[in-house]
């Protein structure tokens, strides 16, 4: 027969279940991670392809989806503001030069809270207009990403660029 006492059993079950419940979260952390990478993937494949469609797919369809990029008019960082806008932006940006080369071994991705996560990717990026040489300069690219029901959805992008 056992000489645990009620309390030790209490405890004892205590412990496994927190052990249980970080082992859990654990996986969900690596779930989060894993699936970021691939939407961001399919983000730099669909950007450097210009396939406007495709990067629609992956923003957020919101008018909560906030860009930071060039105004076309005054030439500098501006909030663009939504899905649509961003996705005319985009598609003035694929008439000439867009390319990301992000690097991969440097990505780092931290889950903020559950269904939010954070992307930090160093990213080489060249921007010219059409007809005009593109010389590549190294951006930090920071992304929040969200759980929708329809999956994971780029919420923001925040380039950085490093001097």
């Amino acid at each position: 027969m056992s000489r645990r006492t009620p309390t030790r059993r209490i405890l004892s079950g205590l412990a496994l279940a927190s052990l249980m419940m970080l082992t859990v979260s654990g996986w969900a952390r690596a779930g989060t991670i894993d699936e970021v990478k691939v939407l961001f993937s399919k983000f730099v494949t669909a950007q450097n392809a210009h396939d406007l469609k495709a990067v629609g797919e992956i923003l957020l369809d919101s008018p909560q989806f906030l860009w930071i990029t060039r105004d076309p008019q005054s030439g500098r960082p501006s909030p663009f503001w939504g899905h649509d806008a961003a996705l005319k932006r985009f598609e003035q940006y694929y008439q000439g030069t867009w390319k990301l080369e992000p690097k991969p071994d440097e990505i780092k991705i931290t889950e903020l809270s559950p269904g939010v996560a954070q992307l930090v990717a160093p990213t080489l990026i060249s921007i010219a207009p059409a007809g005009q040489a593109a010389q590549p300069s190294l951006f930090l690219l920071s992304h929040i990403y969200v759980k929708t029901d329809a999956g994971w959805r780029l919420a923001s992008i925040f380039p950085i660029l490093v001097p």
